[in-house]
């Protein structure tokens, strides 16, 4: 078993419409996957359905990284784990991993920045306090817990070195 942070975690099971002609998860219903993990966070801090339509707020995905690690196939039973690496006042920087049965190695993984949003702007706004209270726990709860593919760039060394990009972006 992982070591599981903050207890959010979203079960799933590969369905046929989301296999490939390989065989395998098609690549787009990772990120479904994971938008549906995000869902349970959103639970979990005190956002849910019910919450963010009396309030009138809302969490947007501002950018998010993905790494397959693992191919896995239809009917596999799978489980996310999210856990807070850090967060302020309007913005949520979230690590998820998911697994394939119950198992330990992670078979994808995702990095997410989320923000709090008004809806009715839309424009972002700081955390509700209670709300705000819930992230923090979850990021203390998360402390110190490894996030090994976090903080990853995309690049190709010869690319870099041949363009003169520095290994954290462009020129």
């Amino acid at each position: 078993m992982s070591e599981q942070a903050s207890g959010v975690v979203y079960r799933d099971r590969v369905r046929a419409e989301w296999v490939d002609y390989n065989g395998h998860l098609r690549d787009a219903y990772y990120m479904l996957i994971y938008s549906y993990a995000t869902d349970a966070l959103l639970d979990a801090i005190g956002l849910d359905a019910a919450q963010r339509d009396a309030r009138g707020r809302s969490m947007y995905t501002l950018e998010a990284h993905l790494n397959y690690l693992h191919e896995v196939r239809e009917g596999t039973p799978l489980r996310v784990e999210v856990r807070v690496l850090e967060h302020d006042a309007k913005r949520v920087r979230v690590y998820l991993e998911m697994f394939a049965d119950e198992g330990d190695t992670p078979v994808s993984a995702s990095e997410q920045l989320l923000l709090h949003v008004d809806r009715t702007g839309p424009r972002a706004v700081p955390f509700d306090p209670d709300v705000l209270a819930r992230v923090a726990a979850l990021g203390e709860a998360s402390a110190g817990l490894t996030a090994r593919y976090a903080g990853r760039s995309i690049a190709l060394a010869a690319v870099r070195q041949a363009l003169g990009w520095s290994a954290t972006g462009g020129g």
